[in-house]
């Protein structure tokens, strides 16, 4: 609220009239990215620029292009900070590059090579996505990890082992280059295979790379719920690589996954707050949905009968005392996320599709483990899963934390691809009344261009870049959902991307002016 008390003198005697080419949206309901109170006012831009916020009806619009927002919510376009956007910044058409499932909730910038994964294809090469966004025209602007599995796929396959010296000499000069090619940092996945074959002690050397440059580390941690070390210890491995390191851990959908954590989740902000108290940099990020999606086969097969690839799990169970031993481990699984009835089966065009494995097994007359092993080797690797394991109270407890902010962890099949910012405005704040409106905005915007540094983005001030979402609080809603997962949000009536108007009274403009936002380590620390 000050920086837009500070504003307004300013504004009010303003005495040249707007330029040509200047943006007025006039009379919203703003929320600059910050501030718990709104005001209502004028935000003006000039070019990829906010020039001006201020009271309503001050500025002189004399040639400028005015945009009625009465009764709008004006705020910082949504910054998602965990994406997996492959086929849209890769897309092959102008409109597929224009991200509009993202696009159409508020997104104005997204970061991509989460989970450990890299950049599209599962390449180490950060530079060569960042000249692509540029290059072919992108509707969002977009930041990009070095992912730790596509770094350790590149040097030790998928082996089950622990690098040596000049493998793991290999593996750091990989992500010290994406550094230098403007990576945000480094992210890992540490509960997929092969990454999960990873000791902390090899995660923390190669984390050193991200840390002297300027980086942050992002994780899907090593276990969300029980699988192998517990979700506690799994807390605890972060926060130590923070440690150690010196770097900024962030917890993407920090969440406790199965029934036998539910309630986790105290314990896991105390583990936080603790770790912040002495100093160690810890943040999170969170999507507004009970059930999570992975591959079924990641949330199923243990991982040590993966060592190799699936090429190898395929000889293991044609291994009869492998084959019962995997089997054995993939039921314990199974039972630690609640059974078979949890588990919605999301890829297309398959028997499967849009059915629970429960279902399928009653369909097949098999049990639920040998179904599943069906789905998991199917040639086309069709084995997504949305899994329905957390519950409400862990949610809302670790979105109420101020360091916690909105990430999405959209892919294909799930509806947060398409609908998890309206999700959380409908539900959390409208329905639940778990947070405000302007915790909703802050979380998505301001705090998290503040917690990555991201140059003068994420807050409504002048002088800042003109990424700003207008949306009708009376018809801001998700209309994607389990079943239909692939269907646009509504309710965003304005969004500007650097200055451009993607989106203009509820429909995409096409204007494809996202940008890639590349870090800049330190002096020094690159060649």
């Amino acid at each position: 609220m000050l920086l837009l008390a500070a504003a307004w003198p300013a504004m009010a005697g303003a005495g040249a009239p707007e330029r040509d080419g200047t943006i007025v949206i006039r009379g919203g309901t703003i929320y600059d990215g910050s501030s718990a109170t709104p005001v209502t006012g004028d935000v003006v831009i000039r070019g990829d620029r906010i020039v001006r916020v201020g009271p309503a009806g001050k500025a002189r619009v004399r040639g400028a292009r005015v945009i009625d927002a009465t009764g709008m919510i004006v705020a910082p376009g949504f910054i998602d900070t965990h994406t997996h956007s492959d086929r849209f910044l890769m897309g092959d058409t102008p409109e597929l590059r224009l991200n509009l499932p993202w696009m159409m909730q508020g997104v104005t910038t997204i970061f991509t090579g989460s989970d450990g994964n890299g950049q599209p294809g599962g390449k180490v090469d950060v530079g060569g996505l960042l000249s692509h966004v540029e290059s072919a025209g992108h509707g969002l602007n977009v930041a990009a990890y070095v992912g730790f599995g596509a770094v350790r796929q590149a040097v030790l396959k998928s082996d089950a082992r622990a690098p040596d010296d000049a493998e793991l000499a290999r593996m750091k000069a990989m992500v010290a280059k994406g550094m230098c090619e403007g990576a945000l940092g480094l992210s890992t996945g540490l509960f997929y295979a092969p990454q999960s074959f990873a000791k902390t002690e090899e995660v923390i050397a190669v984390t050193r790379e991200a840390a002297v440059r300027g980086g942050f580390y992002d994780t899907h941690q090593r276990d969300e719920s029980s699988d192998s070390i517990g979700l506690l210890n799994s807390v605890q491995e972060v926060i130590r690589i923070g440690r150690e390191t010196g770097i900024p851990v962030h917890f993407s959908h920090f969440k406790a996954a199965g029934p036998g954590v539910h309630g986790k989740s105290v314990d896991m902000i105390a583990a936080v707050e603790a770790a912040r108290a002495e100093g160690v940099k810890v943040t999170a990020d969170q999507y507004p949905w009970a059930a999570s999606q992975t591959s079924l086969a990641a949330l199923l097969v243990p991982r040590w009968a993966v060592a190799g690839g699936m090429e190898a799990f395929r000889k293991r169970l044609d291994d009869p005392a492998q084959a019962a031993k995997i089997r054995q481990d993939m039921a314990a699984s199974l039972k630690l996320r609640g059974g078979p009835s949890t588990m919605l089966l999301p890829s297309k065009n398959k028997p499967w599709t849009g059915k629970r494995l429960a279902e399928i097994a009653g369909e097949w007359n098999v049990d639920p483990i040998e179904a599943a092993l069906r789905v998991i080797l199917d040639p086309d690797g069709a084995n997504s899963a949305i899994s329905f394991g957390m519950h409400n109270d862990d949610i809302t407890r670790l979105m109420k934390q101020p360091w916690v902010m909105t990430g999405s962890d959209g892919s294909q099949g799930h509806p947060r691809m398409y609908a998890t910012y309206p999700e959380k405005y409908a539900r959390y704040v409208l329905a639940e009344k778990a947070i405000t409106l302007a915790d909703f905005i802050n979380s998505s915007s301001g705090r998290v261009a503040d917690t990555f540094r991201l140059d003068r983005r994420g807050h409504l001030r002048p002088g800042y870049f003109a990424d700003i979402v207008v949306f009708d609080p009376a018809a801001y809603r998700p209309r994607a959902d389990y079943v239909n997962a692939d269907r646009l949000s509504e309710g965003v009536r304005t969004l500007l991307v650097n200055g451009a108007l993607a989106i203009e009274g509820g429909k995409p403009t096409g204007a494809a002016a996202g940008r890639a936002l590349r870090k800049t380590p330190p002096a020094g620390t690159c060649a």
